[in-house]
């Protein structure tokens, strides 16, 4: 410790102390450029078949696959505290998938049911319904897939509009092409408007890279690919200028909101693409990132609590106007 005479500084520059806005709490608060909310707050949730099923996913720990009547109970609790958006996802038994993905379109389907006993408990709550055909195939690819093993692009878009159709006809309020196919947002879009959808929105998985940080996500619905992986229609990780190449595509096809994902390990592209567009911009904050906090959190050697809010204020920061993650609830409750 200094002795008493030293304790204070002689001023160096009487002009420039940016620790001055540093000071305490409240100026921290006070002149802080980024701020978090719930608001901000997509929460992704896991739904299966049964009743009273609760079934923690082993690689994200706290996340779950719920029965619909445990679902409802959870989405009530989020909605309670402020979270105003869940992204659905369904987890398809090995005797309901096949080669082509039927179930996804099927209007007394998992996710068709799920949309409209949502709507009907609770209405104010926006459901984001995934457009792909992973979760329902038997192979673990977006798209239909030929004797070779290619994955063919225009049949594929051709399924994933009458998978869009169905969970508008359900009530969905954003459909959310994750599949990666091209031209798939016009086609929907046009689709949608054709049927009379016209105030479903589209929120475009417009730059999703082909990315490890996948896995914990595949677990949850496994849906791993049963061959090859997915870099013939997911982005390339190296690659940035083809993101804006890829938003400015969803754009011109009716998207109403677009997504970079994965988030930590793309936010410069988040900034590239908030420069490029004044669309809401979302990001996607994975499972693979999320497992990871998870398991150093575990060990013990992170404080838990301020990472979450640092990764998720990064994002922000970044440029998006959006967050689907699965802290949602955790982040919620931290931020009352």
């Amino acid at each position: 410790m200094l002795p008493a005479s030293s304790t204070t500084d002689k001023p160096l520059n009487p002009f420039q102390r940016p620790r001055r806005l540093r000071r305490t709490t409240t100026l921290r608060r006070m002149v802080r450029e980024t701020t978090l909310s719930v608001d901000d707050l997509i929460y992704p949730m896991f739904v299966m078949e049964g009743e009273g099923q609760k079934v923690e996913i082993a690689s994200m720990p706290g996340c779950y696959r719920y029965s619909l009547d445990l679902l409802l109970k959870e989405i009530a609790e989020v909605s309670q505290l402020g979270i105003n958006a869940i992204a659905l996802f369904p987890v398809i038994p090995e005797n309901k998938k096949d080669d082509t993905g039927t179930q996804s379109y099927n209007p007394d389907g998992l996710i068709q049911q799920t949309v409209k006993a949502i709507k009907q408990a609770i209405p104010e709550i926006v459901v984001i319904t995934d457009v792909a055909l992973d979760p329902f195939t038997t192979h673990g690819h977006d798209g239909l897939v030929d004797e070779k093993g290619t994955i063919l692009n225009d049949l594929t878009v051709e399924v994933l509009v009458k998978m869009a159709l169905s969970q508008a006809a359900a009530g969905t309020d954003f459909v959310a092409p994750s599949d990666m196919m091209d031209g798939r947002v016009g086609a929907i879009r046009q689709a949608l408007n054709a049927e009379g959808y016209i105030n479903v929105g589209i929120l475009a998985y417009s730059a999703k890279y082909a990315s490890a940080y996948y896995g914990p996500f595949r677990d949850a619905l496994d849906s791993a690919p049963k061959f090859g992986d997915k870099k013939t229609y997911q982005m390339d990780a190296a690659n940035a200028r083809e993101a804006l190449k890829e938003i400015e595509q969803d754009i011109a096809e009716g998207a109403d909101i677009v997504m970079v994902k994965p988030a930590l390990a793309y936010l410069d592209i988040i900034c590239q693409v908030k420069e490029a567009t004044n669309l809401p911009v979302a990001a996607y904050n994975v499972s693979g990132e999320y497992a990871m906090i998870k398991a150093a959190a575990q060990m013990g050697w992170i404080d838990e609590k301020q990472v979450i809010l640092e990764s998720l204020t990064s994002m922000k920061r970044a440029g998006a106007d959006l967050i689907l993650t699965y802290f949602a609830k955790e982040v919620a409750l931290m931020l009352l």
